[in-house]
């Protein structure tokens, strides 16, 4: 293989990647409403050659190349977030700018530049011979997902019936190669109260009350130690062994669970009145040997809980805002931890193609002080947000493994920007994979996944 010439090919397409990534950005594409960039995509996908481009019932874009049996998929979700407070921006989100080396506007980390660049990591590879005669390219641009993270992979697999041999998820890395990333849930705490006249409280019983009792533990949950002194215990006690020991490792390579309070509701009468029911959102993140219905119970077993149980109830949210085809394809959410190991086939492909190219560190200088930090870490890492992966290897098992141009930390941030060093070093390896990749053969390369809940959907 001429890497080389790979690299000269991602970086002679550089002001097309800049192009596309700037006709994207400027398409407002929030979760549900990504029509118009999906259709944009398509045009792409069939402007550089690919051999067959569809959209799925849910809205999601597929471009395939190559008519080998087995599938070696790039996947990238090309739903935003919204822009937020729009004073909080120097410059109009969608309209965005370009510089010699960078490109601003909302979308360009997280994540409409990974579709760009594995669409031209495609492109590279049909013109040079790259694609094995045994492997089928399929290039993705899914929906939903900052809104639900995974469930459009739950719809390629079940409903597309495709289930590549991996993934590359395309979501920024920093300049990294990562091997998996803690899950997250979404779980809800309901409270009831009896309403009454303010003027006398005493007759009622407030449910936020109650509630404020709740999140003070659910605090401590977070922020305590998992010493005998703690009522609560705090999440961190799963990277301690003697209350993981059989993931604590996995856990502390991944960092401990998360949880904090998202949402606040309430019902009262009037200004006037006790409320009689409040609840909280729980945005819940989960590390190695955490399960959904751990995490329930987890909440459950909070002294506040008890103290109140027969006014408390905690549950996971269902997800069913419909695709802007106006399919509504529900699913909870829950969206497991997993993670890859190292010497896993799928992942040392990727590792070989950065090693052949661009060497065994990070490389790209991002002119954010935190992600120019974020480059001096190992080159093989994790994420600290979820992904697409959830599903893909964290419910169904399909080794996934991610690199992508951008940087976490300005996922959902003001000003975001990207960098179009980044676009060409993502399509280059991109690029280089299929050829590299050696076969899964008969081992697990699951270090750890969280699976499937036994849920029925409600």
């Amino acid at each position: 293989m001429n890497f080389d010439a790979i690299k000269s090919a991602a970086k002679g397409y550089e002001a097309d990647m800049t192009k596309f990534l700037r006709n994207l950005i400027a398409i407002p594409s929030e979760s549900c409403e990504e029509e118009g960039v999906i259709r944009r995509i398509a045009a792409e996908m069939e402007k550089v050659g690919f051999d067959k481009v569809e959209i799925d019932g849910e809205g999601n874009v597929l471009g395939w190349m190559g008519h080998g049996e087995k599938i070696i998929a790039y996947d990238a979700h090309i739903d935003t977030v919204g822009i937020g407070n729009r004073k909080n921006w120097k410059f109009d989100p969608y309209e965005g700018y370009e510089t010699d080396t960078e490109i601003g506007g909302r979308g360009g980390s997280d994540q409409e530049g990974g579709i760009v660049s594995s669409v031209y990591g495609a492109k590279i590879m049909k013109e040079q011979g790259l694609i094995p005669d045994d492997v089928t390219i399929l290039v993705t641009g899914t929906v939903q997902e900052e809104d639900c993270d995974g469930l459009c992979w739950q719809y390629i697999h079940n409903e597309d019936k495709i289930t590549p041999e991996f993934v590359v998820s395309t979501e920024p890395t920093d300049g990294g190669i990562y091997r998996g990333h803690r899950g997250r849930m979404e779980i809800r705490v309901d409270v009831h109260g009896v309403s009454c006249h303010g003027s006398a409280p005493e007759r009622g019983d407030n449910a936020i009350f109650k509630m404020a009792d709740i999140l003070q533990d659910v605090r401590a949950l977070n922020e305590n130690g998992d010493g005998p002194s703690n009522e609560v215990k705090g999440l961190v006690k799963m990277l301690n062994p003697a209350f993981n020991p059989e993931h604590y490792e996995d856990a502390q390579f991944l960092g401990r669970g998360t949880v904090t309070v998202s949402q606040i509701f309430y019902t009262s009468p009037s200004r006037c009145a006790v409320a009689d029911s409040c609840a909280v959102s729980l945005d819940r993140r989960m590390t190695a040997g955490e399960t959904w219905d751990s995490c329930i119970k987890e909440i459950e077993n909070l002294p506040s809980v008890k103290k109140y149980a027969k006014d408390v109830k905690v549950s996971m949210y269902m997800y069913d805002r419909p695709a802007w085809t106006g399919l509504k394809y529900e699913t909870e959410c829950y969206f497991p931890t997993w993670i890859n190991k190292e010497t896993a086939p799928h992942v040392q492909a990727l590792v070989d193609a950065h090693k052949a190219m661009f060497g065994e560190r990070r490389v790209g200088r991002p002119s954010s002080s935190e992600a120019a930090e974020k480059r001096k870490a190992p080159l093989i890492d994790k994420w600290t947000f979820s992904t697409n992966g959830v599903s893909i290897q964290g419910r169904y098992g399909i080794p996934c493994v991610g690199f992508g141009p951008g940087a976490e930390s300005q996922a959902h941030a003001p000003n975001e920007i990207t960098w179009k060093e980044d676009l060409v070093e993502c399509a280059a390896v991109y690029a280089a994979v299929p050829s590299l990749y050696k076969g899964k053969g008969s081992e697990d390369v699951c270090e750890y996944r969280g699976g499937k809940t036994n849920n029925d959907i409600k």
